[in-house]
């Protein structure tokens, strides 16, 4: 079998939504600057009345005996860096052999070990993976070791809801009422924002935990974006109200910070989200510099370099709890490993009805779990929804 195409198809068609899709956006690490903290995530520029004009890319990787493989949603950027940097080196390969190919994308990317570089070799890993399930007409998790359970419990993000706190009172208890037992909120507010910001970040803590009861889990992003004393006066504060973690509170690249916090932390330090490659986490997990680990499948390598990250952690008893930027290849990872390293799902809520519009088999998770039957399909099981896809084209550069 050899590759003979990498179409990067758009696909374009409209959702319907009748109210404003971004309610809120969370704190971001360039919010230090006035100009930029006052912006707000609000998606309008495609909104048309009460609909949405959606847009999504997808790789599409061709092979000399029809079998084909599908990754994504990615970004234009990473389609780029595919049909510009990526292909000479990938027709007329074997798709198969996927730890030769990742090697020889990481080897001639040299100057992109980390960005957008390593995101499209993670994109074309996963299409890789998704030909190797459909060649052997088994589902991805088959492949990879598992099953290891029926089903994999699920938490759920609530990324661009609304932080007022009627609305996240309204959404946490539907949250729970849809079998969720852990859900993950937003900060919006930094050392930037002084003692206002941080009764806003406090308030939203409480509110959570007011609205769902003592037995469910909380956890709380800050996206880089806060500094070690902030963080540490948050900790202290936020300790009542019995916080499961706390995620990414400084810059990816401050491994000295997240050690200082770490070491100082009533609550659980997750993060590397935004961490690339084994060796990306190799001094995280040396030093045991977060308590919990969240490679993305599509950014820190594919689910070929996820697979050793996870056998770094479990070296070093630490849970992996991937990014969930993609619910199908996460689930099949998820689904082959030990529940106690791989012990729950992200689901972004809002993001996955956008990520998954164009899919006809999505995945939701019922009663909080993302059962394992769900994933039979070869491969992973990214099938196209050609009922909602009104034009479409590929983009080359």
């Amino acid at each position: 079998m050899k590759i003979t195409d990498l179409r990067i198809r758009q696909l374009n068609g409209t959702m319907v939504h009748p109210e404003p899709f971004w309610e809120e956006r969370l704190i971001r690490p360039i919010d230090v600057y006035p100009a930029y903290r006052q912006q707000l995530r609000q998606n309008t520029s495609n909104r048309q009345e009460e609909t949405y004009q959606m847009s999504s890319v997808f790789l599409q990787i061709d092979t000399d005996e029809g079998v084909t493989g599908l990754s994504g949603p990615i970004s234009p950027n990473h389609g780029y860096i595919i049909n510009t940097q990526l292909r000479s080196i990938l027709i007329g390969q074997d798709p198969r052999a996927t730890e030769l190919l990742w090697d020889q994308m990481y080897r001639i990317a040299i100057h992109g070990r980390k960005g957008d570089t390593m995101m499209a070799i993670s994109a074309v890993d996963c299409g890789l993976w998704d030909i190797r399930g459909k060649w052997m007409d088994q589902p991805l998790y088959r492949l990879l070791g598992g099953p290891t359970r029926t089903s994999i419990p699920a938490y759920a993000s609530a990324l661009g809801y609304s932080l007022e706190p009627e609305a996240v009172t309204r959404r946490a208890q539907e949250i729970v009422d849809q079998g969720y037992t852990a859900t993950k909120w937003f900060f919006r507010n930094g050392p930037a924002d002084g003692k206002v910001g941080i009764a806003h970040n406090l308030r939203l803590a409480q509110t959570l935990r007011e609205a769902v009861g003592s037995e469910i889990d909380i956890m709380l992003d800050a996206w880089n974006s806060w500094d070690i004393p902030y963080t540490l006066l948050m900790v202290e504060r936020l300790s009542e109200y019995d916080i499961s973690w706390l995620e990414e509170p400084v810059l990816a690249d401050k491994l000295d910070s997240y050690l200082k916090i770490q070491r100082h932390s009533s609550i659980q330090i997750a993060g590397g989200e935004h961490e690339y490659t084994r060796w990306g986490f190799r001094p995280i997990v040396e030093h045991r510099a977060m308590d919990i680990l969240q490679p993305d499948i599509y950014w820190a390598g594919g689910i070929s370099e996820v697979l050793k990250i996870c056998a770094l952690a479990a070296t070093f008893d630490l849970p992996v709890v991937p990014h969930g930027h993609s619910s199908h290849a996460t689930a099949h990872l998820l689904a082959s490993q030990p529940p106690t390293l791989c012990p729950i799902q992200e689901y972004l809520i809002k993001w996955n009805v956008m990520h998954q519009y164009f899919l006809k088999d999505k995945i939701q998770p019922q009663d909080g779990q993302v059962l394992v039957s769900w994933l039979d399909k070869p491969g992973l099981g990214i099938i196209l929804d050609e009922s909602v896809i009104e034009s479409e084209q590929d983009l080359t550069w």
